[in-house]
C-alpha cells in the first residue's frame, strides 16, 4: 500500500549551518540571510579594527638602532611595555560619541513629544502641527532673501550683445 519514505529535504534547501531554523544556500556558505548578514558584519569589523592596529603600529616609530645595541637583555622588557603602552587603539566609546546628534523629539514652543511627526523648520528646530507654521511659532529664518537667492540661481541674468549701427 502505502510506502513510508524517511523525511528528506530537497538539495536546494539546506537547514541553516547555525542551527536557526531558517534554510540557507550554498552561496552564503549554507547560512541563512540573517546569520550571512551577521557573518559578514563581524568580518568587516575586524579588519576595520585590524588596519586601525596596523596604521597605529606603523605610525608608531622605532628608536634609533644606536639605543637598541646599547640596551642589554634585562631592559628590554620594560621598553617594550613603554612602547605598547604609547599605541592606543580606539576604544568603543569614542565610536560611540561620534554618532551623529539625534533629532530633538519634542516641540520647542510646547514641549509637546513628536516622535516621527515632528516638523523641522528651516530655523533648524522640532515643532508639532500646531506650531510648525512660521507666523505661530515666531520664526527668526528670512523666507524673502532665501527666496531671492533661489530665484537669483535658477534665473542667470542673461545680457544680448550690443548690436553695431550701421
Amino acid at each position: 500500500m502505502a510506502e513510508e519514505h524517511p523525511c528528506q529535504t530537497p538539495e536546494g534547501h539546506r537547514l541553516c549551518v547555525n542551527n536557526c531554523g531558517f534554510f540557507g544556500s550554498s552561496a552564503t556558505m549554507n547560512l541563512c540571510s540573517n546569520c550571512y548578514g551577521d557573518l559578514c558584519l563581524k568580518n568587516q569589523q575586524q579588519a576595520s579594527m585590524k588596519s586601525t592596529v596596523e596604521s597605529s603600529l606603523s605610525a608608531a616609530s622605532p628608536p634609533p638602532s644606536s639605543e637598541i645595541q646599547s640596551i642589554s637583555t634585562s631592559t628590554i622588557a620594560p621598553v617594550v611595555k613603554i612602547y605598547a603602552a604609547e599605541i592606543q587603539i580606539p576604544s568603543t566609546e569614542k565610536q560611540i560619541q561620534q554618532q551623529p546628534p539625534q533629532r530633538p523629539n519634542r516641540c520647542t514652543v510646547c514641549r509637546k513629544r513628536v516622535g516621527l511627526t515632528g516638523f523641522m523648520c528651516r530655523c533648524g528646530t522640532t515643532f508639532c502641527g500646531t506650531h510648525r507654521y512660521p507666523e505661530v511659532h515666531g520664526c527668526t529664518f528670512d523666507f524673502k532673501s532665501a527666496g531671492r537667492e533661489e530665484i537669483a540661481k535658477a534665473n542667470p541674468l542673461v545680457i544680448a550683445a550690443k548690436l553695431q549701427k550701421i
